[in-house]
């Protein structure tokens, strides 16, 4: 046996990696806090779970099956999406969450000496896989708590492949029209990959909203990601996809894992997708609930950041992590946001009533 000692192996730039460390599983947390409840405020999650066909899906999965790999290209779910969205069967790729399909982009665009372009303040995803990939991972500050498109564009050099943008942004809200997506697209001119990550995009009502669903028929270099961990309360299953052009999705195919999607998740998906009093279930909870978070923050005196998505952002008066701690200890799991560039700040999901009013009755007891 080699006496080549593991470092001498490890790549720089994994060396200089700190991994992420997940939360302990709730009954863990529960132990730990001394609390016989947990309300789940951190992980954007459904408060509703996932619509109820899907929900009866999962329930009547029958053990044999278990024993079957899935589809490996999730085949009934992109022939679903193609015609719910007017497209091309091949022109979908599904992953095991979006985590995966951000990892399959940076794979079939990106070598040695590439960059890629996002916020500094977004989905750290895109950050952390280029990073631990060895690639340069370009962070632009936020304008107004949104993304920065001229300061994105000053950063491009020969070298830059891709450019993510999230679409509202995951923490703050905020998004891009349609005319400033439109803009950004043409200014680029298909010299890079331009991905629009629209993870929260079924929370947004507004008019001005771009579906880049459709812009992707417009422009070849555009690929879009989504995901049924939100809305669609999946995110126990792990299944998202990217669409996009056949030309640009063919390449990234070379780099797609296939049997990574399990059955149970591609069959819930499946049937939820359809679910539109699902979706508006869930937008008439959140909306009526942000507006009860903002109403009672705002009387506190607490600076908020509260644009679209299922979730708002807090400045506290104190350590945001000493925040989180206090909570647990009430039963209230938030998000301390110091880990994402907002020292003092906390990200708190949306969710029922119940956990609301727990939430401002812990966060007045922590501040006072």
């Amino acid at each position: 046996m080699s006496d080549r000692p593991l470092e001498s192996i490890v790549p720089e730039y994994i060396k200089n990696f700190e991994p992420y460390i997940p939360s302990k599983p709730d009954p863990e947390l529960m132990k730990l806090y001394g609390v016989d409840h947990l309300y789940r405020l951190n992980n954007n999650e459904n408060p509703l779970g996932p619509p109820p066909v899907a929900q009866e899906i999962i329930r009547r999965f029958q053990p044999p099956m278990a024993a079957l790999y899935p589809s490996g290209d999730s085949y009934y779910m992109r022939y679903k999406l193609a015609e719910k969205f007017g497209l091309d069967p091949d022109q979908f790729l599904f992953g095991n969450g979006a985590n995966e399909v951000i990892a399959f982009v940076i794979k079939a665009f990106c070598q040695e000496g590439d960059n890629i372009i996002t916020a500094d303040k977004t989905f750290a995803v895109y950050e952390w896989v280029a990073t631990f990939s060895g690639f340069e991972a370009r962070l632009v500050p936020l304008s107004n708590f949104g993304f920065d498109d001229a300061a994105m564009l000053e950063r491009i050099d020969e070298r830059t492949k891709i450019l993510f943008v999230c679409n509202p942004n995951n923490p703050t809200g905020t998004y891009w029209d349609s005319a400033k997506l439109r803009n950004f697209l043409d200014t680029i001119g298909g010299r890079q990959i331009v991905v629009v990550d629209e993870a929260y995009c079924e929370f947004v009502d507004e008019p001005d909203f771009p579906n880049a669903m459709e812009l992707s028929r417009e422009y070849p270099n555009l690929v879009v990601f989504r995901t049924f961990s939100k809305m669609f309360g999946l995110a126990g299953l792990r299944i998202g996809y990217l669409a996009g052009s056949l030309e640009v999705v063919d390449i990234i195919r070379r780099t797609c894992v296939v049997y990574s999607v399990n059955t149970v998740a591609q069959e819930a998906a499946l049937a939820a997708i359809d679910d539109d009093e699902h979706i508006q279930k869930t937008r008439r909870l959140i909306y009526a609930e942000k507006e009860y978070l903002r109403k009672e923050l705002t009387q506190i005196g607490l600076e908020i950041q509260c644009g679209e998505g299922c979730y708002i952002m807090i400045k506290l008066p104190m350590n945001d992590t000493l925040a989180y701690r206090k909570l647990m200890a009430q039963g209230l799991m938030i998000r301390s946001m110091t880990g994402f560039r907002f020292p003092n700040w906390i990200r708190v999901s949306v969710s029922k009533h119940e956990a609301m009013e727990a939430f401002i009755t812990g966060l007045k007891r922590i501040l006072s």
